[in-house]
């Protein structure tokens, strides 16, 4: 044996099993997942082509529908991350030579031009401002300089700021000039409403590891019938034999099935059970709770002094990012609540890194006692390196908030009663 190899021998002697540390998870995801949904993922591997596997895909279609607010019969998790969720819109709807009208307000606008031109598109750029939404009056005026641009693409949720955009309003805009519309909901599915058939989406992608609070590693997706005859009418092959929508057709499309890939049986057993919880929740209750926690992690913030990027109309209920107090180290704050206090919260990028934290409430992370925790910890850290921060104002200002909420609650409750 070389002596390189017994290096390697002698290093890998020491490898043990890998435990991760029982993390509080408020960063821009991955959330906390559920009990039930990693006991789903632990059970017996089977065929992906086994009869009572091709049932359980019929389910997932079913609860992604429900998810997704949507009747399409082409919605199923493409078997990747987001990012590939996404490549698969784009790669599907652009040949070369198309013009695709882009709204860009943070990174996730950045790489879908990134997308359109790797198809050999041409991409027509919407810039925002970073915390702004798209704005559906340059959209319009884009699509006037460019009548014959085939797609919209935009951000529902841009998760580099907390900005929402207005889907609705974007997409009518695309309708009334003909194109076709990709929308990301990376982060708006399953926190914030979602409704692809009421606003005229022709394709949308999401992440299982947001407010889905699976595992990483899917991207559930759905087109639209007008979407779907867009691809089969292709005149040239889509430039990707792993993402050909006309290919997997015959795999998620049809009951009779065809071999297109290997799935990861136990991520999907995963989906299927985080998209049961969602359903069982009731997605009008699980966007109420997002806002709840939201309204109260607010209060606690504000109380220390922080100020949203975002303004209120436009912002994101499970994504909260807030400047950085001037003089603060912000990188050594989230290092000291990782390693002292077990939470995860997430930094700026682009021109806003180093000057705003990001505080996500997704899925399973969504709930009271990560609010609480998040703002003693915070205080507790800041306090420490001398910001002046009253410690216990700022969970003071949430439990009020919580409170304020439920007597609105339970108010609205009495009137329906009342009412029926």
């Amino acid at each position: 044996m070389s002596t390189h190899s017994l290096k390697q021998f002698a290093e890998s002697k020491k490898i043990t099993s890998f435990h991760p540390p029982q993390r509080t998870l408020m960063g821009p995801g991955p959330s906390e997942i559920n009990p039930r949904v990693l006991a789903a993922m632990s059970l017996p591997a089977i065929g992906y082509l086994d009869p009572i596997f091709v049932q359980m895909m019929e389910e997932l279609k079913s609860l992604l529908r429900y998810a997704y607010q949507t009747d399409n019969a082409l919605t199923f998790p493409v078997s990747g991350p987001g990012s590939v969720g996404m490549e698969a819109c784009f790669v599907n709807a652009v040949a070369p030579g198309d013009k695709v009208i882009v709204g860009r307000n943070g990174v996730f606008g950045g790489r879908m031009i990134e997308n359109v031109e790797r198809a050999g598109g041409t991409a027509i750029v919407v810039e925002s401002e970073w915390g702004e939404p798209v704005d559906p009056n340059k959209v319009e005026d884009a699509f006037k300089q460019h009548p014959d641009a085939k797609v919209l693409a935009f951000v529902h949720a841009e998760t580099s700021t907390g900005a929402q955009s207005d889907a609705k309003a974007l997409a009518e805009v695309a309708r009334k000039y003909g194109a076709l519309t990709i929308m990301d909901a990376v982060t708006s599915l399953g926190g914030t409403p979602v409704l692809i058939d009421e606003w005229g989406i022709d394709a949308v992608y999401s992440a299982s590891q947001k407010c889905i609070s699976c595992t990483p590693g899917l991207s559930p997706v759905s087109f639209s019938d007008r979407f779907v005859e867009r691809v089969k009418t292709r005149t040239d092959k889509v430039h990707s034999w792993f993402m050909d929508l006309n290919l997997v057709l015959n795999y998620w499309g049809n009951t009779n099935r065809t071999y297109h890939h290997t799935a990861p049986t136990n991520s999907l057993f995963a989906l299927h059970e985080s998209l049961l919880v969602l359903k069982e929740e009731g997605l009008e209750n699980a966007w109420a709770r997002h806002q709840r926690n939201h309204l109260a992690l607010k209060a606690g913030l504000e109380a220390m002094g922080f100020k949203y990027l975002v303004k209120e109309e436009h912002r994101l209920p499970q994504m909260n990012a807030v400047f950085v107090p001037q003089g603060v180290n912000e990188a050594e704050v989230r290092k000291i609540l990782l390693n002292e206090f077990n939470l995860e919260i997430g930094a700026g990028l682009g021109p806003l890194a180093g000057k705003i934290w990001r505080f996500g409430l997704m899925g399973y992370s969504c709930k009271p006692e990560n609010v609480m925790l998040c703002l003693s910890a915070l205080g507790s850290v800041l306090s420490n390196m001398g910001v002046a921060v009253k410690v216990g104002e700022a969970e003071a200002a949430a439990h009020q908030a919580y409170a304020a909420q439920h007597a609105k609650e339970a108010e609205m409750k009495l009137k329906r009663l009342a009412s029926a």
